[in-house]
């Protein structure tokens, strides 16, 4: 059985989706599902500062990346001492996680000895069936790959019976960051259409793009759907404070109808693992609730 060390917190999902989970030695310092994950050495850290306030943390990202500095810290001694077969990383963005580039830099000396790097990469749904593939196929579970793939599209497929029946879909615009104003793009689209929804802000398979207030009021959504990228709801209701005290917010016509949600971004919407097919489930609930039963109320979505 290979030695698994994932860095990135939706691979590792992914690994025990796979029923691989027993087969990890180490993660990142993100990595916190399913709870076995919390009992593994931790063999990253952030630099940043994740306790200020969002427009200070897009400072800091800014200035460290600026300045030519990475975000992430790898524990090279302990990842030898790990003797890993395999490291699980990503080389989409290099603000949300580690990126691949830094670990194949600072593991070098362990991947000329032989150990497997990985980049787990998902842009759009289809991109989350590929790596699971892809994955089973570095971990020798390719069956269970199918397995869970054909579970995931049966979810799926039973959620659409009700949403394509609707004769109404609401106008959604998905904000991923509150200062400055970032719509949420990558696969989040495409989760709101297959959800009974008309995504307006952010593009399926592209990066999630800077906002004005203009842009927004001039969406004028039906629903807005907070998703605050690494945040859970707790943080996120705070963090909403800086839309609601802005002097165009209460022109929206989401906001006047009283149609406005937190998320749970840093468990589901922002992370591409097997739990983006929950994140259909959640965004259902919300756009639709008459047609579904509000499983996740409390834990993945809120009312703001």
């Amino acid at each position: 059985m290979k030695r698994i060390l994932s860095l990135l917190p939706a691979a590792t999902e992914m690994v025990f989706a796979l029923g691989c989970g027993g087969q990890l030695v180490g993660r990142s310092h993100e990595c916190d599902f399913p709870a076995e994950v919390n009992s593994l050495p931790i063999c990253t850290r952030s630099r940043l500062i994740t306790q200020q306030s969002s427009s200070a943390i897009n400072d800091d990202v800014l200035r460290t990346l600026q300045e030519g500095n990475s975000l992430y810290q790898v524990d090279y001694d302990l990842i030898k001492e790990l003797k890993p077969d395999v490291v699980l990383t990503q080389a989409q963005c290099e603000v949300c996680a580690i990126s691949y580039q830094e670990v194949a830099c600072e593991l070098e000396p362990l991947i000329q000895n032989g150990v497997k790097l990985v980049s787990v990469e998902v842009y759009r749904l289809i991109d989350l069936w590929k790596q699971m593939r892809n994955l089973g196929k570095a971990l020798d579970a390719e069956q269970q790959a199918e397995e869970w793939i054909d579970t995931a599209h049966g979810r799926i497929s039973r959620l659409l019976e009700s949403t394509t029946s609707e004769a109404t879909r609401p106008r959604v615009a998905c904000i991923e960051w509150f200062e400055p104003l970032m719509a949420a793009g990558n696969w989040v689209p495409e989760l709101v259409e297959l959800a009974g929804g008309e995504n307006l802000l952010g593009v399926a398979g592209e990066h999630s793009p800077w906002m004005s207030w203009e842009e927004l009021l001039s969406a004028d959504p039906d629903v807005i759907v907070l998703m605050p990228c690494g945040f859970d709801l707790g943080r996120s209701r705070v963090e909403s404070t800086l839309l609601t005290q802005a002097g165009p917010w209460s022109d929206l016509r989401a906001v006047s109808e009283g149609r406005v949600y937190l998320t749970d971004g840093s468990q589901f919407f922002n992370r591409p693992g097997p739990r983006l097919v929950d994140s259909i489930e959640i965004l259902a609930e919300i756009l639709h609730p008459a047609c579904f039963t509000p499983e996740h109320e409390g834990t993945g979505w809120a009312t703001l």
